[in-house]
């Protein structure tokens, strides 16, 4: 009998080399994704202010994102799995290129929505089903890469929107006035979204899984991997045999109830974490006086390279012990539940709050906190008919800011540009401050020079949670991809942006004016409110989670032991080939 011939080396080579190269343009994939998403939810705030809108509405932008992915999600997970995945990603990344591009000009929505959507679900799955169960930890772990957008925003933010007419400005980076040049990043992000598609549509759609052989077709039906064995029929059927099972599909999925649980988990982690991630360079501008350059830079420095590293560490913790499944899901729970605890301790990273006359303190003085408009008004200015809906802060000699050089009682000035002086305040005087130089300069005074050490607190907190998030990130999302659940939820969060900023505005105590006569952009914070809604709701939705995810441990550990005992026993990669034709089953 003639024996099977060996593989050859080069079919062999060649095999690896497609899964490398669809490895390398996965992750510049995710790099284009990761980075115009960091960019966008950095630069809001700059959105919010070019344009005068409240945070609520930018809250809606940022969740036209969220929108564009529930729509599509489903569908592309259950379709894109039986088509040409490699070219359903190429034609996701173009569509985010062109989103880039629209988002880049003013009078169309933002949101970089649903063009995304192949990626995440796609791209993973493809490398699962091809890649070496115990590697793909590793090379899940080696696709984490916004870092590069957080330094974008930073450097564009520094660059004043109108880059051409930097000689005209008289406000500085850390006025709540000050636009960057969001725009400039976009289209840098459109350019390499588009460039990364290139290589999707000539990658095949099924390889050989790595570790196997190109063997002959008589022993390779013995060895294929489910999916591989499926691709031959499905390229059989028509759309409409494939549609037919897409309603089955899905009820099969909402009886799982470890599916759904994990539904729960991930709308309230993700809600929590994307919430507070759109917000945080405001945070940082309102809590601690920081330009939008400065806070966005922070954030990356701090909290981008310890994510990576936990990442790295929790996939080669995961490839060097093998765990099983109800071990990797009771290290994903005490390690991020540990960081939940951790947390708490941002309440106490506080600065005390900026003076602003008729805002934050009284025009003697006197700290106050008021959301009225009248207070605005005071006897020192009360005969000079000031507008109130006007944002022109100037800093007094005495340290208290005023919301213009009106209603500081100024009546004279000397120089030009970001040289002048108000001189002749009389609200300056009227606190009681004891100088003849009773003047006024351009800004808000900067009260935020005794906080730097609250903020290196605040943000060596956020690195160390931060860390022991993304140890824990790892091994509970190994626990998914080995029970085959689709991994739609991880966009189906509701868009907590959009509430987010609806509270975030309920803070505000200095709107300013659309040249409509409504009301714009906030201005001024009330930074204690403003802590505890944004510090509280995440942590809120984070506490309910833990609920579901306790019931996940316990109805996990039942049914594996109801099931199959052996799988307490066997590591990850072993039970994978036991429930390779449980697509989305438990």
């Amino acid at each position: 009998m003639k024996e099977p011939e060996k593989p050859h080396a080069e079919d062999k080579f060649c095999c690896i080399s497609k899964l490398k190269v669809f490895l390398l343009a996965l992750s510049l994939a995710f790099l284009g994704k990761t980075m115009s998403g960091a960019y966008m939810n950095s630069m809001y705030t700059q959105i919010e202010k070019q344009f005068n809108i409240p945070a609520s509405l930018v809250g809606i932008i940022n969740g036209s994102f969220e929108i564009g992915n529930l729509l599509l999600i489903a569908f592309v997970s259950y379709f894109g799995a039986k088509l040409h995945r490699p070219r359903i990603i190429a034609l996701g990344c173009t569509v985010l290129s062109f989103g880039c591009l629209l988002i880049s000009l003013p009078h169309f929505l933002f949101g970089r929505g649903m063009g995304e959507t192949p990626i995440m679900p796609l791209g993973i799955s493809y490398l699962e089903d091809f890649a070496k169960a115990e590697n793909s930890p590793f090379y899940l772990a080696t696709v984490i890469g916004p870092f590069l957008g957080l330094l974008l925003a930073s450097f564009c933010a520094e660059l004043f929107v109108d880059i051409g007419s930097v000689d005209e400005i008289t406000i500085a980076a850390t006025d709540a006035r000050w636009v960057g040049a969001w725009w400039l990043g976009i289209l840098i992000c459109a350019l390499l979204n588009l460039l990364v598609a290139i290589p999707f549509w000539f990658l095949p759609k099924s390889l050989v899984k790595e570790g196997e052989t190109n063997e002959p077709e008589e022993t390779s039906e013995k060895t294929a991997t489910p999916l591989q064995e499926n691709d031959k029929n499905e390229a059989k059927q028509t759309m409409y045999e494939i549609a037919k099972d897409f309603i089955p599909f899905l009820k099969a999925l909402f009886h799982n109830p470890v599916y759904m649980l994990f539904i729960c988990i991930t709308v309230l982690q993700f809600s929590a974490f994307d919430g507070m991630i759109s917000f945080m360079p405001k945070y940082l501008e309102q809590q601690f006086g920081k330009s939008a350059s400065d806070a966005i830079f922070l954030i990356g420095v701090y909290n981008l390279p310890v994510l990576c590293v936990g990442y790295f560490s929790g996939g080669l913790f995961m490839k060097k012990f093998k765990i099983n499944i109800y071990q990797a899901a009771s290290i994903a729970f005490w390690v991020s539940l540990l960081e939940y605890l951790l947390y708490f301790a941002a309440y106490w990273t506080v600065c005390d709050t900026s003076p602003v006359a008729g805002l934050t303190v009284s025009y003697q003085g006197i700290e106050q906190v008021s959301y009225a408009e009248n207070t605005l008004l005071a006897g020192c200015n009360m005969d000079c008919d000031c507008p109130l809906k006007i944002w022109d802060p100037v800093c007094g000699s005495n340290g208290i800011t005023y919301v213009s050089p009106c209603l500081a009682g100024c009546k004279s000035s000397r120089g030009t540009g970001r040289s002048l002086v108000f001189e002749n305040c009389t609200c300056v005087a009227a606190s009681g401050f004891s100088s003849q130089n009773i003047s006024a300069t351009l800004g808000h005074c900067d009260g935020h020079e005794s906080c730097d050490k609250m903020l290196h607190y605040f943000l060596i907190l956020t690195l160390v949670c931060s860390f022991i998030f993304s140890l824990a990130a790892m091994p509970g999302y190994m626990v998914l991809m080995r029970y085959k659940i689709l991994l739609m939820f991880f966009s189906a969060g509701i868009p907590s942006p959009i509430y987010f900023g609806a509270l975030i505005d309920t803070t505000c105590l200095k709107w300013g004016t659309m040249t409509c006569g409504g009301e714009g952009a906030c201005r001024m914070y009330d930074v204690v409110t403003y802590r505890w809604l944004y510090l509280g709701l995440p942590a809120v939705l984070r506490g309910v989670s833990y609920i579901p995810s306790t019931l996940v441990l316990l109805i996990l550990k039942k049914q594996l032991k109801s099931e199959k005992p052996v799988l307490l026993n066997e590591p990850i990669e072993m039970q994978d080939k036991g429930q390779e034709k449980k697509k989305f089953y438990c």
